[in-house]
C-alpha cells in the first residue's frame, strides 16, 4: 500500500482550480477530495527512487473554502489520523477580494519539538501556530518564499550524522550535501515539521530558489564558477541541486495550463523512469543557462507577480556582465509591461535586494569596478577576492542591471494607467527594512536645487506609482552580531560618506537614483504582509518572540499605509 512521504503542499490556487503536490512511498495513482465537490487526480512520476505527483484540482467555486483529503490508489492518507491541526484547505478567490501576501527568505529547519533552538522561534511555525488556533486570524492567500528554502552547505547536526552513516565525511564535499537523495533528506527535514507541514497543506506557495538552496555565493563571478567547475564534487551537486528545486518548488509555480504545456513534466511522466530526462534538463540548465527559464508570473486578481532568478541566468563574462540574460531581461520587461492598466499593485519577487544600505551598494559597484580592470589588474584581482569573501554579488554589483531594472520600474510605474505600487520583495541580507527611492528633478520645470543624484541621459522620470524595496529576512537564521553592526553602519551618514569615497576609487558613475531608508533595521525572524485591495496597500512586519512560559507568538512590529 502507498503511503504519503511528504507533503500535501497547495501550490496554485485561483477561482476554479488548484494543484496539491505529493510525495508517496511507491507507484501509484494520488487523488484530491474536496469536501465541496472539487477533485483531481494524477499517476506519480519516479525520480531517483522517489515518487511524486502534482494533481491538478479543478470544479472549484469562487470565494469557497473547501476541505479536502488527499488518497493514494483509493486509501485516505491525509490528514494525518489524531492529527491536532484543523483541516487543510483550499480557499478560492472571489472576483475584488483583498489579497494578503506573506514573504520572507532564509529558513534553517526548526530543530525537533521539545529540542532547543539557537536562533529563536521559527516565524512560519508561529504563523502555523497561530492560524491554527486562532479561526478568526488573518491568513495569508499567498506565501512567496524568497530563497533559501533549504541549505545544502549548512546542514544540521542531525543531517550531518546522517550524512556519516551514509559515506565518509572527510570526503569532499564533507557534511554538505552531494547528491539527490541527499537533498531529498533535506526537504524532509524541513517540510516534515508539523505546523510546516500543515501550513503549506493549507496556505499556496510560491518559491524561488537563492544560493544556499545550491551552494553559499552561487554564481559569484566567472572566476568563483571556473574554480567550482574544477572540483570532483561540483557537476553532481549542481545536477542534484537543480533537479530538486524543479521537483519540490519550480513544478508547484506552474499554473495548470502551463503545467500541461510543460515538456519537461510530460517527459517525466512518459516513462517509468524520469530520471534521465530530468537530469539531461538540468544539465542543459547549467551548460546553456539562458535555454532554461525558472522565472515566473503569477496573477492574483489585480496584483502581478514576476519571481525572478537572480543565480543560474546571471551573465558572468566579466566584459558584459548581467544578472539576467538577455532573454531573461525581455521576458521582466514583456510581463511588467504587459497589458497597461491591467494590474493595480506590481511585486518584483528577487530573492537579492534591489536597494541595500548605501554603504553595501557603494562596496559592491566599487568592488564590480575594479574586477572589470578600472584600477589596473593588480586592483582587479584584489576585487575578485574581496567580492568572494565578502558576498558583493547583489544587484550592485552588476551595476548595469540595476540601472535597467530602475528604469524598468520607473517605466512600469509611470502614465496614466499607471499601477497604484511597484514593490520590490526580497531577503537574503538577514535583516529587514524598507527603502523608498527618489528620482532627480529634471527638466524645465525642475527647482534650481543641485539634485542630490547626479543625472545621466538614461535617468528616467519619477514613476506615478509608489515605489519600495522591501526587504524580510531571515524566517528562522542566525543573525550575528557583526550583521547586526555592519548593517546598521551601513545604513549611516557616516557609512554613506566611505561609500562614496569607494565609488570615487573606482571610478564607476554614481547610480541615477537616490534612496533612504524609511523603515528598519529589524532584526530577528521575521514575516512581511502586504494587504492589497483596489488601490490600496498596506504592509505588516511580525517577528517571531518566545514569551515566558508561554509558546512562541507573532508580535507585530510594524505597520503602514503605503497608498491612501
Amino acid at each position: 500500500m502507498a503511503g504519503l512521504r511528504l507533503g500535501p503542499l497547495l501550490r496554485y490556487v485561483d477561482g476554479s482550480s488548484a494543484t496539491v503536490w505529493v510525495e508517496a512511498s511507491r507507484p501509484c495513482v494520488a487523488e484530491v477530495r474536496c469536501a465541496g465537490g472539487g477533485r483531481g487526480e494524477a499517476r506519480t512520476f519516479q525520480i531517483a527512487g522517489h515518487h511524486y505527483a502534482l494533481v491538478p484540482v479543478t470544479g472549484l467555486a469562487p470565494g469557497t473554502a473547501s476541505a479536502y483529503e488527499v488518497l493514494l490508489d483509493s486509501t485516505p492518507v491525509w490528514p494525518l489520523p489524531d492529527s491536532p491541526f484543523p483541516p487543510s484547505e483550499i480557499r478560492t478567490p472571489a472576483e475584488g477580494d483583498a489579497v494578503r501576501v506573506a514573504f520572507g527568505s532564509c529558513r534553517w529547519a526548526a530543530p525537533p519539538a521539545g529540542d532547543p533552538d539557537p536562533v529563536g522561534p521559527d516565524a512560519l511555525d508561529t504563523l502555523a501556530a497561530r492560524l491554527a488556533t486562532e479561526p478568526g486570524a488573518e491568513r495569508p492567500d499567498v506565501l512567496l518564499l524568497l530563497g533559501d528554502q533549504v541549505y545544502a552547505d549548512e546542514t544540521s547536526k542531525a543531517t550531518g550524522a546522517w550524512l556519516a552513516a551514509r559515506r565518509n565525511l572527510a570526503d569532499p564535499p564533507g557534511d554538505q550535501v552531494a547528491d539527490y537523495e541527499e537533498y531529498t533528506h533535506l526537504y524532509y527535514e524541513s517540510w516534515l515539521d508539523p505546523e510546516i507541514r500543515w501550513l503549506l497543506s493549507t496556505v499556496p506557495s510560491c518559491m524561488i530558489f537563492d544560493d544556499h538552496d545550491v551552494i553559499d555565493d552561487w554564481n559569484t563571478s566567472a572566476a568563483w564558477l571556473e574554480a567550482m567547475r574544477a572540483t570532483p564534487w561540483w557537476r553532481e551537486r549542481i545536477l542534484s541541486g537543480l533537479m530538486s528545486y524543479w521537483v519540490h518548488q519550480h513544478l508547484g509555480n506552474l499554473s495548470p495550463a502551463e503545467l500541461a504545456a510543460d515538456p519537461v513534466h510530460a517527459a517525466v511522466r512518459a516513462t517509468p523512469d524520469g530520471t534521465d530526462a530530468l537530469r539531461a534538463h538540468a544539465s542543459r540548465a547549467d551548460r546553456e543557462p539562458a535555454s532554461v527559464r525558472w522565472s515566473y508570473r503569477r496573477d492574483f486578481g489585480r496584483v502581478r507577480v514576476l519571481m525572478l532568478d537572480t543565480r543560474a541566468a546571471r551573465v558572468l563574462d566579466e566584459g558584459d556582465r548581467s544578472m539576467l540574460d538577455p532573454g531573461e531581461a525581455r521576458w521582466l520587461r514583456d510581463q511588467a509591461l504587459d497589458t497597461p492598466g491591467s494590474y493595480d499593485h506590481l511585486l518584483i519577487g528577487t530573492s537579492l535586494p534591489w536597494l541595500l544600505p548605501q554603504l553595501v551598494h557603494d562596496a559592491e559597484s566599487w568592488s564590480a569596478a575594479l574586477c572589470r580592470g578600472e584600477r589596473g589588474e593588480r586592483w582587479a584581482r584584489f576585487g575578485e577576492k574581496l567580492r568572494q569573501a565578502a558576498d558583493l554579488e547583489h544587484w550592485a554589483a552588476f551595476p548595469a542591471s540595476f540601472e535597467s531594472l530602475t528604469r524598468l520600474i520607473a517605466e512600469a510605474g509611470s502614465g496614466a494607467d499607471a499601477p497604484a505600487t511597484v514593490l520590490v520583495l526580497s531577503g537574503d541580507v538577514h535583516h529587514a527594512y524598507i527603502a523608498e527611492p527618489s528620482w532627480p528633478e529634471t527638466g524645465p520645470g525642475a527647482p534650481d536645487a543641485t539634485p542630490t543624484t547626479p543625472t545621466t541621459p538614461d535617468t528616467p522620470n519619477a514613476p506615478d506609482a509608489r515605489v519600495l524595496q522591501l526587504t524580510c529576512s531571515p524566517v528562522h537564521n542566525s543573525i550575528p552580531l557583526s550583521i547586526r553592526l555592519g548593517f546598521r553602519f551601513g545604513w549611516s551618514g557616516t557609512g554613506r560618506a566611505l561609500g562614496r569615497w569607494f565609488g570615487r576609487h573606482g571610478r564607476g558613475e554614481r547610480p541615477s537614483i537616490d534612496w533612504r531608508r524609511t523603515g528598519g533595521p529589524w532584526f530577528g525572524n521575521h514575516l512581511m504582509t502586504l494587504t492589497l485591495h483596489g488601490r490600496s496597500a498596506r504592509l505588516r512586519l511580525d517577528r517571531a518572540e518566545a514569551g515566558r512560559g508561554a509558546k512562541p507568538r507573532l508580535k507585530t512590529r510594524s505597520e503602514s499605509t503605503l497608498t491612501p
